[in-house]
């Protein structure tokens, strides 16, 4: 067998990450890290989203962070910036926020247990009415 499994992958991503669980994100958030919603646009709509989250989807993440491409946002100007990915329940984002890492932001972290957590936290979602 050739490769690594994604356990292993995993646990490798969330070893070199100072992951934050939902109130530290909130306070995170609210000190100016940068809040990066990774989940795609139906996972959103049914639910519920981070007010001042940023909505980055996963596919174009690099390209968004990374301080050297002509595709960056106007926030990714610097590599000590405070990010804070989440997707749904925090797999996704412990692979992309050390994808974030390898490009040089050496602060990037994830939200432990994603939107789920935020949520059951009882901090402020929005939800679609309909």
């Amino acid at each position: 067998m050739s490769g690594r499994g994604i356990d292993e992958i995993l646990a490798d991503a969330r070893a070199r990450l100072a992951r934050l669980d939902a109130d530290q994100a909130r306070l995170a958030f609210a000190e100016g890290a940068v809040l990066v919603d990774i989940r795609p646009a139906a996972q959103r709509a049914r639910e519920g989203e981070i007010p001042g989250a940023l909505i980055i989807e996963r596919n174009v993440l690099e390209w968004r962070f990374d301080p050297r491409s002509d595709a960056r946002l106007p926030v990714a100007d610097r590599y000590d910036l405070p990010v804070v990915v989440f997707c749904s329940e925090g797999y996704t984002s412990s692979l992309a926020a050390a994808a974030l890492q390898d490009l040089g932001l050496h602060r990037a972290t994830d939200l432990a247990g994603g939107f789920q957590a935020w949520k059951a936290a009882g901090h402020p979602v929005t939800t679609l009415v309909g």
